[in-house]
């Protein structure tokens, strides 16, 4: 904030915020004039907000120039809290009040007369105060216990006492959190949650403007911006939004899940936190990144999950976490000062997935942990289409057919590791398709590698057993084989036996 701001009324009638610049302009008016100038100027509203540029981002700044309260509607995990949190960005860098006024009124048009009889008593030497942009954001979680004390404020008899005020008297008021939101943006979170009495306080808030507190003739003509988040899940689940509040809001907005997975891996990647200390280098290759991501893709399809609760974004971010650990913790075991997050730790991050996904009853006969499997392998097998659609991996399957087998120990150094994976004849060559070619660290080859293994296993051109032991698919092994396969056996068979 800047230290040449005025800090009297009188000072403040002098400046550059005098009355004929500050007047009577509502919080709504401000946003709207401060959008329409970001709009003019160009550049990005939302800074960090992926996927909602063509979609939800238009509906925002409609409802703002349209002097709007609006509602984010949408499931968990769709940025609902952080866009309206952003609004603050629209708002003046500073703006006066009376200093000590619990409803920070405007010095110009005081509203309580707490700050009336500050003005009429000190004159020009008022002291004014500053709010910055993030003091003039309020955000309030519903819950049922939420009271209209909480929201809207109470008589204090203790106020009444230690002063002399009679009962009645605006003096002994407790203002609530809307009143001391007044000239900024109030923010209700899971607005089905907060009881319909509740939300009956709010109307003459939205509509007419003003506040009445235990019956008494106390009015003020609060300046709000009302914002709202809900699930629509929340709807029959847990609460209701009521039809006359419902009425009262200007716009509902919808918000959705990442549309491309280019998008998904952008808020991952963003939000994940995976730039650490540089204790053990890891490196995420993309084709992990796509796998992560796919995951969420998938759940939000599966039939066994329940769409109505939603796959929230966290799942991803979590799950990308929680590998990097993985990998982390392996390559201190080992002694290595970099490595590189492979499929088995997507594997060991399941604890991250489980608890974000609510099963349907077919998932719950599954168990959480198999449902979570069948997302990874199915992921997997997704992306390794997309690299390898077409690709012959006939020598590599014939290793298998032919007896071979390969334990992936998951705590084996990237070296060792590497040199196992050497033995599948045509495997390694086939890495630079995902972008590892020869020239790679040991942990980004074997990586790559893993990853091509465990596409096969999804594909099921070969099998791997819950001990991660690569063999030979049997069932695959059972079809029927041509004309010419058959008859090179016979004659094997028949050299054997003479």
């Amino acid at each position: 904030m800047r230290p040449d701001l005025p800090h009297t009324l009188g000072a403040l009638r002098r400046s550059e915020f005098s009355e004929t610049k500050l007047g009577r302009r509502t919080v709504k008016e401000e946003l709207r004039s401060n959008l329409m100038a970001r709009l003019k100027a160009g550049g990005e509203l939302f800074p960090g907000i992926v996927g909602y540029e063509d979609s939800v981002v238009p509906q925002i700044v409609n409802a703002v120039l349209s002097r709007h309260n609006f509602i984010l509607l949408g499931l968990r995990g769709q940025a609902k809290t952080r866009l309206i949190r952003m609004l603050t960005t629209l708002l003046d860098e500073a703006i006066p009040y009376v200093a000590g006024a619990e409803t920070r009124d405007n010095p110009y048009h005081p509203l309580s007369r707490q700050a009336k009889l500050t003005i009429a008593e000190m004159g020009d030497d008022t002291p004014i105060d500053w709010l910055t942009r993030e003091q003039r954001y309020v955000e309030k979680l519903a819950t049922p216990d939420v009271t209209i004390a909480d929201m809207i404020g109470d008589i204090d008899p203790i106020k009444a006492a230690r002063h002399g005020h009679n009962i009645g008297d605006e003096l002994t008021m407790h203002y609530g959190l809307l009143p001391r939101a007044n000239r900024g943006i109030f923010a209700i979170n899971e607005l089905p949650d907060l009881a319909g009495k509740i939300q009956v306080g709010l109307f003459n808030i939205m509509q007419e403007g003003d506040v009445q507190i235990k019956g008494y003739p106390v009015r003020l003509a609060l300046d709000l911006m009302l914002v709202f988040t809900a699930n629509p899940e929340d709807y029959t689940a847990r609460g209701k939004i009521i039809t006359p509040l419902k009425d009262r809001i200007g716009s509902e907005i919808r918000t959705h899940y990442p549309a491309t997975l280019e998008h998904g891996m952008a808020i991952t990647q963003q939000e994940a936190w995976t730039r650490r200390d540089k204790t053990v280098d890891v490196t995420i290759p993309a084709f992990l990144r796509e796998v992560v991501e796919s995951i969420a893709f998938l759940a939000r399809d599966d039939k066994k999950i329940d769409k109505r609760s939603g796959v929230s974004q966290r799942l991803p971010i979590t799950v990308l976490e929680n590998a990097v650990s993985n990998a982390e913790r392996r390559a201190l075991k080992a002694g290595e000062d970099e490595t590189a997050a492979r499929i088995v730790d997507i594997f060991a991050a399941m604890p991250s997935m489980t608890g974000k996904i609510e099963l349907e009853y077919e998932g719950e006969l599954k168990g959480g942990d198999a449902v979570a499997r069948e997302l990874i392998r199915g992921a997997v097998g997704r992306v390794f289409t997309t690299y390898y659609d077409g690709v012959d991996f006939k020598n590599v399957i014939k290793w298998f057919d032919l007896g071979g087998s390969l334990q992936l120990d998951e705590a084996l150094p990237a070296k060792k590791l590497l040199k196992e994976l050497d033995a599948i004849g045509g495997l390694m060559e086939k890495t630079a398709a995902v972008g590892i070619g020869p020239g790679a660290s040991n942990a980004e080859r074997a990586a790559a590698a893993e990853f091509i293994l465990e596409g096969l296993y999804a594909h099921r051109r070969i099998n791997r057993s819950e001990d991660r032991i690569f063999t030979a698919d049997a069932k695959r092994r059972e079809e029927p084989r041509p004309r010419e396969e058959r008859d090179e056996q016979r004659r094997r068979s028949k050299r054997d036996f003479q």
